[in-house]
C-alpha cells in the first residue's frame, strides 16, 4: 500500500452470520515513528472577530488552518498572528521584515537545510557575498523567518505579534459545509495571508533587495526573472522544473500565483481567488520549505478501533490533520491497483488528532473477503 495509507482486511463466514455471515476483523496495525512537531502558531483575536455573531465558526476555521501548518512544519518556534476583520477587498496581511546580509541568510539557510528540496534548491543558490537576483549584498527577510532561521537573537527580536491577517468575512464561506459558489473560502484565504506573514512576498514592483521568494523566480527559458513586464515568471527551484506561474498583473501581488481571467487550478496563493473553491496548500509548502522552514510529512493516520453497525463500518483513528480529506477505499481484490478501488467514505477533518469516519453500507454481506484502505488525499 502507498505510504500514508492504513489497510486492513475484513473476512466473513457466511454460514454463521445472522443475515448472511459472521464477521471477523483481521487488523494489521503499523506503528511508525512520528516526527517531532514543534511549530506553534498563536492566534490573537481582534474584537472585530470576537464581537462577530459568527465568531465561533470563524475562529474554528482559522484554527483549522493553523493546525494544518503546525502538523506540517517542525520548526521549534512560536509565531504569533493577530486576526482582524475588514470590510473591503478579500484578505490582506501586515508584517515586518529586516534587511540583512545575503551571506548571513544563505549561511543560515544551509545550516537549517533538512529536506531533499532544501539541498536541491541550495545547489542552485550561490554562497557568495551578493544575491543572485540583483547582485546586491543584502536580502529582505520576514521577522517570522528570522525565528525559523535561528537569527532572531542576532537581531534582538523578542516574542511579540509577528504579523496581522485581515479578512473580509462578509464575502467568505465561513466553513467548508454548505458552500455558496459565489463566496470565497475562509480557510484558504487565511492560509494565503498566513503564508505572507511567515515568509512569502516579492520586492517587485521595486527592484531593490529581493525577498527569499525572489530567489526562485525564473523565466521559462531558465534565466532568472525579476521584472514586472511580460507574463513569463515561474516559481522553480532550478529554473527547469517550473512548479507554478507567478502573477504578473499589477493589481495583484507579484509574490502570488498567476490566476487572472483564465482557467487554472485554484491554489491557496493565487493572486485572485476562485469563488466556491476550497484549495489546500500544496506547492506553497515547498516554497516555505526552501526559504527556511522545516517541512515534514503529514502524520501517518492510525486506526484505533473498528466497529460494525449493520452494514456500516465505523473507523476511529488518530494522527489526523486538520483540513485533510480522508478517503476509505474498498475492494474485494487485494491485487487490484489502488486507483481502481472504490471510495466508500470521505471525511474532511476539522482538527488535528482523533477522528471518526463512518463508511455507510461499506460491508458487503455476500463477499468472503473485503479490503479497506484509509488514505489522506
Amino acid at each position: 500500500m502507498n505510504p500514508g495509507s492504513y489497510s486492513f482486511r475484513l473476512l466473513s463466514n457466511r454460514s454463521r452470520w445472522p443475515f448472511g455471515s459472521a464477521l471477523l476483523l483481521v487488523l494489521a496495525l503499523f506503528v511508525l515513528a512520528t516526527p517531532v512537531r514543534a511549530l506553534v502558531i498563536v492566534p490573537v483575536w481582534d474584537s472585530s472577530i470576537t464581537n462577530d455573531p459568527n465568531a465561533a465558526i470563524i475562529e474554528s476555521s482559522i484554527n483549522m488552518a493553523i493546525q494544518f501548518y503546525e502538523a506540517r512544519f517542525a520548526d521549534p518556534i512560536t509565531v504569533t498572528i493577530q486576526y482582524e476583520e475588514m470590510t473591503n477587498g478579500l484578505g490582506e496581511s501586515y508584517w515586518s521584515y529586516y534587511n540583512i546580509p545575503y551571506s548571513q541568510f544563505i549561511g543560515a539557510l544551509e545550516t537549517n537545510a533538512t529536506t531533499a528540496n532544501d539541498f536541491y534548491a541550495l545547489s542552485f543558490l550561490p554562497n557568495e557575498p551578493t544575491n543572485p537576483v540583483t547582485g546586491d549584498a543584502n536580502i529582505n527577510v520576514h521577522e517570522a523567518s528570522l525565528w525559523a532561521l535561528g537569527l532572531a537573537g542576532y537581531y534582538g527580536l523578542t516574542p511579540d505579534i509577528d504579523g496581522t491577517v485581515y479578512l473580509n468575512t462578509s464575502i467568505m464561506n465561513l466553513s467548508r459545509t454548505n458552500i455558496d459558489p459565489s463566496k470565497y473560502d475562509l480557510i484558504a484565504v487565511a492560509e494565503h495571508e498566513m503564508d505572507e506573514v511567515l515568509a512569502f512576498s516579492s520586492d517587485l514592483p521595486n527592484s531593490d533587495d529581493p525577498f527569499p521568494q525572489d530567489l526562485f523566480r525564473y523565466a521559462s527559458d531558465g534565466t532568472r526573472s525579476f521584472t514586472t513586464t511580460g507574463d513569463d515568471a515561474y516559481f522553480s527551484l532550478d529554473g527547469t522544473n517550473l512548479l507554478v506561474q507567478f502573477n504578473q498583473d499589477a493589481s495583484g501581488d507579484y509574490g502570488d500565483w498567476w490566476s487572472h481571467n483564465a482557467p487554472h487550478t485554484p491554489r491557496v496563493q493565487d493572486a485572485f481567488a476562485t469563488p466556491g473553491a476550497t484549495p489546500n496548500p500544496s506547492v506553497e509548502l515547498i516554497g516555505l520549505d526552501v526559504i527556511g522552514y522545516h517541512l515534514i510529512a503529514p502524520p501517518q493516520p492510525r486506526i484505533l478501533s473498528i466497529a460494525l453497525s449493520g452494514t456500516n463500518l465505523v473507523l476511529n483513528g488518530t494522527n489526523g490533520v486538520a483540513t485533510g480529506v480522508y478517503h476509505v477505499l474498498a475492494s474485494t481484490n487485494l491485487a487490484m491497483p489502488l486507483s481502481n478501488w472504490s471510495s466508500v467514505a470521505t471525511n474532511s477533518l476539522t482538527a488535528n488528532g482523533s477522528f471518526t469516519i463512518t463508511a455507510t453500507n461499506a460491508v458487503k454481506r455476500n463477499s468472503t473477503s473485503q479490503y479497506y484502505v484509509l488514505q489522506l488525499q
